[in-house]
């Protein structure tokens, strides 16, 4: 039985119940861009970085209702894009698709940056991590690990390796610190022309992402000796780590998140990284990263922000072990 109406609601309880309501928090609306959005990418077109950028872009795309142009400024270790992003407006409409070389090894490789890791930027989420090996030309005498080190040691800087980002630069570096031997870096403005060299022959080898060399190891034009992982790769199971066949303890990773310039609004930066990883952690979207060779993943803001700094030192005490000065 419904109780009875007990007569008019006192006007002290209907003023209470209207303050009451007008206390709860509203429901944040979802930032929306007002025009198109601009993709800083810190390598060149055909980089594994590019690659993952412009997947990232044509899913934000339908969710926005704006285009998402992607736009590679490569040069000085993706320093070039990074200090463009810096000083970008904290509107939205710049972001940044950094990744372990401008926003964690850099600050140990340069001498002078023109944007601090840290201060000038507001961690959006992580994309995930690349795979990366170690390849030399199909035609190159060397079948090993093993193979490069004995060549080195005979004809020290005979053996050269090229590099077209930093993870290139210090997992060379520390192939060569680890097995005492010394060995000529050849570095790129990015990896794309690097591979090109690999390839025809005029640099011995490479610590390469696999997003940019799938196509020329599948097409045999590359042979991989070794992940850079201690583990490894759950995307690539039958390559072996290095750690295993020649470098015990090696491990290099590599890593792409997003970012945006500081000083963007709470409120901003908790709904691009919701948009994020509604699209990024998609099983579709996770099998299609896969298939170029890029485990990905998103994370909260947070999380990001605070793995950035432990990176920032990892990254400077592995240089220096590699015996890495900065430039």
């Amino acid at each position: 039985m419904s109780a009875p109406f007990a007569g008019p609601v006192p006007r002290r309880a209907l003023l209470g119940a209207g303050a009451a309501l007008a206390a709860a928090p509203a429901r944040a609306q979802p930032w929306r861009p007002a025009r198109s959005v601009t993709l800083l990418v810190p390598f060149a077109a055909g980089s594994g970085t590019d690659a993952i950028s412009r997947i990232l872009a044509q899913l934000l795309e339908p969710e926005w209702g704006q285009p998402v142009v992607v736009e590679n400024r490569a040069g000085a270790n993706g320093a070039l894009a990074a200090a463009a992003a810096a000083r970008a407006a904290p509107d939205g409409l710049t972001l940044f698709m950094t990744t372990n070389t401008p926003h964690a090894a850099n600050p140990a490789l340069m001498k002078r940056l023109d944007y601090d890791p840290l201060a000038d930027f507001a961690a959006l989420s992580r994309t995930g991590n690349y795979n990366f090996w170690l390849v030399v030309p199909e035609a190159s005498p060397f079948r090993s690990v093993a193979d490069i080190i004995a060549a080195a040691k005979a004809r020290p800087g005979a053996v050269t390796y090229a590099s077209g980002n930093s993870t290139g630069i210090v997992a060379g570096g520390t192939i060569a610190a680890m097995a005492g031997v010394e060995m000529t870096h050849v570095p790129y403005r990015s990896t794309p022309p690097a591979i090109t060299d690999v390839v025809a022959g005029r640099v011995s080898c490479m610590v390469v992402d696999a997003s940019s060399s799938l196509g020329v190891v599948r097409a045999g034009q590359l042979r991989v000796l070794g992940v850079t992982t201690r583990q490894r790769s759950k995307l690539l199971p039958d390559v072996p780590a290095l750690h295993e066949v020649g470098l015990p303890g090696f491990d290099v990773a590599a890593w792409a998140g997003l970012v945006g310039p500081a000083r963007m609004p709470p409120a901003m930066v908790a709904s691009i990284n919701a948009d994020v990883r509604r699209v990024w952690d998609r099983p579709e979207t996770v099998r299609r990263l896969g298939e170029i060779g890029f485990d990905g993943f998103s994370s909260p803001a947070e999380e990001f922000a605070e793995f950035i700094r432990t990176e920032i030192d990892k990254w400077g005490r592995m240089a220096r072990a590699a015996g890495i000065e900065p430039e």
